[in-house]
């Protein structure tokens, strides 16, 4: 998720040229039931920024004008200040995920921080900068022994140890100036289910890179030439989906990865929903929750929301129909 106010307008070529857009297709009727559009929030300057859906459809928000957390339900409309302790000084929070027990990460500026779902503080973690300077992280994933976080403000990935339930240390992991050498303004970031393969976002490159846990080994994501500078990522299995928000009309894109995810085919793409400068998504059943910042004309005018649309995947495997979290 970027610091999208600050990045500017990357005159790129069309995106996915030839690509006829995809509208979103009818979900189940549980689906239908439930709300199009969740209201963050009406104070002013929110700017929403990332999301995290809980198995049970607890719904997180961050908040970068403010760095306030918020919770609701996918099955209500609107969304409450997430009361969790240590962020009363952090002014800005992008990146916010959970783990398999509920726990909610998250980060902004150069911390890193854990709590439960009472708001309890379960840890704290600091970057001590990059190359450029002091950190700015933007996104994180959460994989069965490590939590990784991009920098938006460096060309680094940093990694924080996960053992025995215990988060170690927030430690420069990867500098990724030997892939591609300048401009890199990294954002989203996800993993495959083994951890064994990281995809990070670069708005700088309007690139996909895959990442080598095991080696460290940094290559393009070959999507046959395409244009895919995203912002927010999501990966199930080998399906990638992908916000994007320059370069391209603001929306949700899915490509299809090989099994090895280092290429693959834009599928869909859903840019025809009332979006407001998107920045990431979660997914939960057959459905896409796509946040709407408002960054671009900072603070935005209230009320800041989240917009709810079918995922186009289902229409094509019905059997994704389960509740996920992302």
């Amino acid at each position: 998720m970027p610091r999208t106010n600050r990045l500017p307008r990357l005159g790129a070529a069309v995106l996915l040229a030839g690509l006829a857009a995809t509208p979103a297709q009818a979900g189940p009727a549980a689906a239908r039931e439930l709300p199009r559009t969740y209201v963050v929030s009406r104070a002013p300057g929110v700017l929403p920024e990332g999301i995290a859906i809980d198995r049970d459809g607890t719904m997180y928000v961050s908040s970068d004008g403010t760095g306030a957390l918020y919770r609701g339900d996918v099955r209500d409309t609107r969304l409450r200040p997430f009361h969790a302790e240590g962020l009363a000084d952090r002014t800005s929070t992008l990146g916010v995920h959970t783990d398999g027990r509920g726990r909610v990460y998250s980060v902004g500026g150069a911390e890193l921080t854990v709590h439960d779902r009472g708001g309890r503080l379960l840890a704290r973690r600091t970057a001590q900068g990059g190359p450029l300077g002091a950190s700015d992280l933007n996104d994180l994933v959460i994989t069965g022994d490590a939590v990784y976080v991009t920098d938006w403000a460096n060309p680094v990935v940093y990694r924080a140890d996960i053992r025995h339930g215990r988060l170690g240390p927030l430690e420069p992991w990867l500098d990724v100036r030997s892939a591609f050498p300048q401009y890199w303004l990294l954002n989203g970031i996800v993993a495959d289910r083994s951890g064994r393969t990281l995809l990070v976002a670069s708005n700088g490159t309007e690139a996909v890179w895959r990442v080598d846990v095991a080696t460290r080994e940094v290559g393009q994501v070959d999507l046959g030439g395409a244009s895919f500078g995203a912002d927010g990522m999501l990966l199930r299995g080998r399906t990638l989906y992908a916000v994007l928000n320059y370069g391209a009309p603001n929306g949700v894109y899915v490509a299809e990865l090989d099994p090895d995810l280092r290429s693959g085919t834009v599928t869909h793409r859903v840019t025809g929903e009332p979006f407001d400068l998107p920045t990431t998504l979660a997914r939960h059943g057959c459905r896409l929750y796509v946040v709407n910042s408002q960054n671009d004309e900072p603070p935005g005018r209230p009320p800041y929301t989240v917009s709810a649309i079918d995922d186009p995947v289902c229409a094509d495997r019905p059997t994704l129909d389960e509740p996920t979290s992302p």
